[in-house]
């Protein structure tokens, strides 16, 4: 397993339990001593982007659910870093937030592809030492983030090619069903 890390991508156990992360992949985007900071990348919510931003009318990019916390903020993953200023690099070709007014203007002139921006409400983020307890209850397995599963697969199968990508024995998982007392 690779040590979690910016650009990191925490697969969800088949057998975890927890709700908010049942058969989820989440991108870290930032892993300090203090905490860490990723988003859910394979829960679509209802919502569209011109729903929760009145300014946005007519721009209907899906939403995510990026976690429990914050469920007032919204995030984003995009794929344009000379275009945003302030974004972070999270990975190859894979980038969090930026100067929001500058993706505001981008996306009215058309100049942004929906294929390469993702937005979240929310954020998934554990304490000092939580994730690292989370680690060794075996909770996650662990990938490189690729800016092909984050942007170009699809939300629905985010998870099952996340274990795909693991190979032997993890591919085997993507068909566990969710609850094996039920088989």
């Amino acid at each position: 397993m690779i040590e979690p890390g910016a650009g990191i991508l925490l697969i969800a156990d088949p057998f975890l339990k927890d709700p908010n992360f049942l058969r989820t992949v989440v991108l870290l985007c930032e892993h300090r001593e203090e905490g860490s900071f990723g988003l859910v990348l394979n829960k679509q919510i209802e919502q569209t982007l011109d729903q929760l931003i009145a300014d946005m009318e007519g721009f209907s990019f899906p939403v995510y659910y990026g976690g429990p916390v914050q469920m007032d903020t919204l995030h984003f993953l995009h794929q344009y870093p000379d275009l945003i200023p302030d974004a972070i690099k999270v990975g190859n070709d894979i980038y969090w937030g930026g100067n929001f007014e500058s993706l505001t203007a981008l996306i009215k002139n058309k100049s942004i592809d929906g294929s390469k921006i993702k937005f979240f409400v929310g954020y998934s983020g554990w304490g000092h030492g939580q994730l690292s307890g989370e680690m060794e209850e075996k909770s996650w397995l662990t990938v490189s983030a690729s800016s092909n599963l984050v942007f170009g697969t699809a939300h629905n199968e985010i998870w099952k090619d996340s274990l795909r990508h693991l190979g032997g024995e993890y591919e085997a998982m993507v068909n566990y069903p969710i609850d094996p007392q039920l088989n």
